[in-house]
């Protein structure tokens, strides 16, 4: 029973939608709520740092988005058009 003294407990508030979506998956995964919070912040602990990657809603984690960001910029600046499938072979084959 000594170990329920140094038990704290934490409250956090979240849309109904993200919790539902979330339950789903952990529930599939044979884990409550609470015992994920609980791995998520003792792999803060572990990792003295935030313990996931984060990702967009495309899969790109933010750096490899910034970089996609940056080709499509790039891209729309030096862009070259072609009338013929031949010829954006012959210059794509110059390099």
């Amino acid at each position: 029973m000594t170990a329920k003294k140094n038990q704290e407990q934490l409250q956090i508030r979240i849309d109904a939608d993200t919790k539902a979506k979330a339950k789903k998956i952990l529930d599939g995964l044979g884990m409550d709520m609470s015992s994920a919070v609980k791995i998520f912040l003792h792999q803060v602990i572990i990792t003295r740092n935030f313990p996931c990657e984060i990702r967009d809603e495309n899969g790109f984690t933010l750096n490899k988005a910034e970089v996609l960001r940056e080709s499509v910029v790039s891209a729309k600046q030096n862009s070259k058009t072609f009338t013929k499938g031949s010829s954006l072979i012959k210059d794509a084959l110059k390099d």
